[in-house]
């Protein structure tokens, strides 16, 4: 899995506008193949987190390189964005748990993912 963090603050008086482009990329990203989810956070300084989640590389690639997506990239730079961080990340170990159905039954899930050239997941 590709996990994608964009970090951003916007410039005074963009947030409308902004908000009608992020939506729009929200829709559009669901629809590249790969895609598997994403969720956005403002901090309280105004830093705004946005985590997306893709199945492969390639998946990340075809949305990098979408057309209307480059183009909403631009506008970001030219309008929207006082600065922005995007950092691409490959996921190493991936462990979740969960209480099911409220019942007390426990669920812990752990994914790890074989580090090239290791014949054995990880422990740590």
């Amino acid at each position: 899995m590709i996990v994608t963090l964009f970090r951003s603050r916007l410039r005074p008086g963009a947030q409308q506008e902004y908000g009608v482009m992020a939506a729009r990329m929200s829709e559009l990203a669901k629809n590249i193949p790969g895609y598997i989810a994403h969720k956005g956070f403002v901090a309280e300084d105004g830093e705004r987190v946005t985590i997306v989640e893709f199945e492969s590389e390639e998946a990340l690639r075809e949305w990098r390189i979408h057309p209307e997506h480059a183009t909403a990239k631009r506008r970001g730079i030219e309008r929207f964005f006082g600065e922005y961080r995007v950092q691409i990340c490959t996921v190493v170990r991936d462990r979740s748990w969960a209480v099911e159905g409220g019942q007390g039954a426990a669920r812990d899930d752990q994914h790890d993912v074989m580090r090239q050239g290791s014949d054995a997941p990880s422990n740590d």
